[in-house]
């Protein structure tokens, strides 16, 4: 799982330094790595992963309008990168573009299996707008008996 909070800057060829923590968990996982951009931010998933959701998705019909949307919308933007040698992984500059990033960053780790790499002042700005509801959030994770 990844999680944390990482400040970061893409430098102007492109790359991110991916942090020491979120190395060590793909250090865990075989072969690379895949970024695709969401409504908010630029996500990174181990490709073994990626593959699972791609399986899981396939099995469904492929007359589902909502599936062929997905299809189109969300998972045709995925690209395969690599970590290279010093850590770093080459963005896209399409996807870059996606998600809006530009240089400085904040890579967030959901404790999921992914992470999520955000346009510093755009997570900022997320933060403040959504981050009174946390109090309802935990109540909601009361409610799933977490």
């Amino acid at each position: 799982m990844f999680r944390g909070r990482y400040q970061h800057t893409i430098d102007p060829k492109g790359r991110l330094s991916v942090p020491a923590k979120f190395r060590d968990v793909l250090a865990q996982l075989d072969g690379g790595l895949i970024v695709v951009p969401n409504d908010n931010a630029l996500e990174v998933h181990p490709l073994e992963d990626w593959e699972r959701l791609e399986s899981r998705i396939g099995e469904q019909s492929q007359f589902d309008p909502e599936v062929r949307k997905l299809g189109r919308l969300y998972i045709s933007r995925a690209k395969e990168v690599e970590l290279d040698g010093a850590g770093r992984i080459l963005l896209p500059p399409d996807s870059r573009q996606q998600a809006g990033l530009a240089r400085d960053v904040t890579l967030v780790g959901p404790g999921r299996r992914y992470f999520e790499v955000w346009d510093r002042a755009r997570f900022e700005e997320y933060e403040r707008t959504n981050g009174d509801g946390l109090p309802s959030l935990f109540e909601r994770l009361s409610q799933l008996g977490v």
